[in-house]
């Protein structure tokens, strides 16, 4: 297939443990943490590649995927005519390797044997835990007319945010000259600042250098042959080896695009949600966001107050006031309470009332958040059950980052995991 009628093999790399995330990715991958309400953070490149019109997807991971296997099944079918997928290649034992993914190269290596099947012309490598909207489509495009073998996805960045970075090199016609890993803020890189040639109007002044964003597109050939060796990742191996001896391109991108691999970034991405006008945009008809559709009612305020505050489907809220917080899917809010930068990530499932009267039985609250309850800057995890009268958040004293029992700290931001249990009266 030439490059005229291209095909386009989709990779998503679902990372690792998921630490920077935990204690969201204590029982479910990075991928499947839920997002913006309703949504997987997985749902993000994924619907980036569909609305591109890239419709051949697959997703590698290794750790707590059953939800992640779930939310894919449910949520991603393709008609037999398009010939359209979204498969999850977990790591796998096999006669040529038995061991676990080693790196971002290592998984897709290890998984060629797969994608040579559908005989792709090109490949593009995604993350998992990125948010932003992009034209993948006109990326390709972008690509093969420059002739290069591999094209690096960029964005400006400021001096001082560049340190967080690979920081890329290029000449006046967008090539990679080099590559650097996280400079110093002491070091001088004023010779890597982005050529007059190579910036745009719409570029903010301040934004001088060009970071990876680790999204590439590969020539499929290429791609096999810079994998042929014992390099295990893209970021720190494969790409400034390939730099040195291949055609290596950058399509600078001037768009939001934010990391949310850690508590902060993924805490001020959801509430930013909530905003007048968010960063990222969720209400965009002809680039909508897709997911598992769960066929559940509309949500049900009962005397509630609202502010800059989202609410799920399925959610029943009484006689609370919400200010700056994202309510998710059959969230049960009762009377009296107050939420204000809170994350509720809401339920799994509904309770009947026979395990409603169970739940009173054995002293339990029932899932949801009760009734007179002041909670602040705080991630409620599904399936949480906070009992009446509780206090979180508003101890005025620090508290330090790490397991705490029956609740985590990271930032400054309170977490309560799955399924935990905070009883009657608890002050956090």
């Amino acid at each position: 297939m030439s490059n005229s009628n291209p095909k386009v093999l989709s990779i998503i790399l679902g990372g690792g443990k998921g630490t920077r995330l935990y204690p969201l990715t204590k029982e479910r991958s990075k991928p499947a943490v839920p997002f913006g309400g309703k949504h997987r953070i997985v749902d993000i490149p994924i619907s980036n590649c569909i609305n591109s019109g890239f419709k051949q997807i697959y997703i590698l991971t290794q750790f707590n995927s059953a939800s992640l296997h779930m939310h894919i099944s449910h949520g991603y079918s393709f008609d037999s005519f398009s010939r359209g997928f979204v498969e999850i290649l977990a790591a796998e034992q096999t006669f040529e390797h038995s061991g676990w993914y080693e790196g971002t190269a290592d998984a897709v290596r290890k998984n060629f044997v797969h994608f040579k099947i559908q005989k792709p012309t090109h490949y593009i490598i995604l993350s998992g835990d990125q948010l932003y909207k992009m034209d993948l489509k006109k990326f390709l495009d972008k690509h093969i007319e420059s002739g290069s073998e591999i094209s690096i996805a960029t964005t400006a960045v400021t001096r001082e945010d560049a340190t967080g970075f690979g920081i890329m090199k290029v000449d006046k016609n967008n090539r990679i000259v080099e590559f650097m890993e996280k400079p110093a803020a002491s070091l001088d890189i004023s010779d890597w600042k982005i050529p007059k040639e190579t910036r745009t109007s719409d570029m903010a002044q301040n934004k001088e250098y060009l970071a990876s964003m680790g999204i590439y597109i590969f020539n499929a050939k290429v791609m096999e042959e810079v994998l042929d060796n014992e390099y295990t990742d893209f970021g720190k191996e494969i790409i400034p080896s390939a730099i040195r001896t291949r055609k290596v391109s950058s399509y600078i991108y001037n768009g939001y695009w934010e990391d949310i691999g850690t508590i902060k970034s993924f805490y001020e991405a959801n509430l930013d949600l909530t905003t007048i006008t968010p960063k990222f945009n969720f209400y965009d008809e002809d680039n909508p966001i897709y997911t598992h559709s769960r066929n559940l009612p509309p949500s049900k305020m009962n005397n509630a107050v609202m502010n800059s505050a989202t609410a799920s489907e399925g959610c029943v809220i009484t006689d609370a006031t919400i200010r700056d917080s994202m309510i998710g899917l059959r969230s049960i809010i009762e009377s009296g309470t107050y939420l204000d930068g809170v994350i509720c990530m809401g339920s799994d499932f509904y309770e009947t009332e026979e395990e409603k009267a169970e739940n009173l039985k054995l002293g339990r609250p029932n899932i949801g958040v009760g009734k007179n309850c002041r909670i602040k800057k705080t991630i409620i995890d599904k399936n949480a059950r906070i009992g009446d009268n509780c206090s979180i958040g508003h101890s005025g004293k620090p508290l330090s980052d790490g397991d705490h029992g029956l609740f985590y700290v990271a930032d400054d931001i309170i977490i309560i995991p799955k399924n935990t249990i905070i009883p009657e009266g608890t002050i956090i």
